[in-house]
């Protein structure tokens, strides 16, 4: 429940619907960003949801691989997390550029190595690993949150931003703790908010994105 009422919180910051809680009135400026109920851009929002719940589909499967000593399923899933990353970056470039694109997908790597890291030493009972892979993660949000700011500065507000990132990034500690511990029960209600999270991140991006491209964005 905390970390569900974290996500509204966040999410209510980006001028985003929360059914859980009651959504005070927005300031103009985050009015634009607002996916409506049929949003300015569905092909975009779809995209990007598709794309973003990808990302913890195939961390999951990573996690699920090393826990059950399946080297071939795990080097599987850490490839489709590469691929995945290069298709964000790419729907990216399409409205930013190529050298957007590609700085991006830096930043995305260093959020997947920070996510691998911490499974592998999750798994190996490693805490000091673990808690350097937490810093690395926590950093890297920053930095992702810095980079789409300027970007899009009038509708990717930084501080929103880095707190949707970091709770993404607590979400994984949470799922990936419960996978080694074999937490099925606990597992499954993370796995669940953590999908309604990345609806929440993609819906801010989709948002911002059809706001600054109002007649390229479909």
């Amino acid at each position: 429940m905390k970390s569900l009422t974290i996500a509204c919180a966040l999410a209510l910051g980006l001028g985003l619907p929360c059914i859980t809680l009651a959504q005070p009135a927005m300031p103009a400026a985050m009015q634009a960003a607002a996916p409506a109920a049929a949003p300015s851009a569905p092909k975009l929002h779809a995209a990007l949801r598709g794309l973003w719940h990808g990302h913890v589909v195939h961390t999951r499967e990573y996690a699920l691989a090393v826990k059950a000593g399946d080297k071939t399923a795990a080097a599987k899933a850490a490839d489709d997390v590469v691929a995945n990353a290069k298709q964000i970056a790419d729907a990216v470039a399409g409205y930013y550029g190529a050298d957007a694109g590609k700085g991006l997908l830096n930043l995305l790597a260093g959020h997947w190595g920070g996510v691998k890291a911490l499974t592998d030493a999750t798994r190996a009972g490693d805490k000091a690993a673990a808690d350097k892979a937490m810093q690395a993660l926590s950093a890297n949000a920053g930095e992702i949150a810095k980079f789409l700011h300027g970007a899009n500065p009038s509708h990717w507000p930084e501080a929103t931003l880095q707190g949707l990132l970091l709770q993404h990034v607590a979400d994984h500690q949470t799922q990936v703790g419960e996978i080694m511990r074999g937490d099925t029960a606990g597992e499954a209600k993370t796995w669940a908010m953590m999908q309604e999270h990345m609806n929440t991140i993609a819906d801010a991006l989709a948002g911002g994105i059809a706001a600054q491209f109002p007649n390229k964005a479909q």
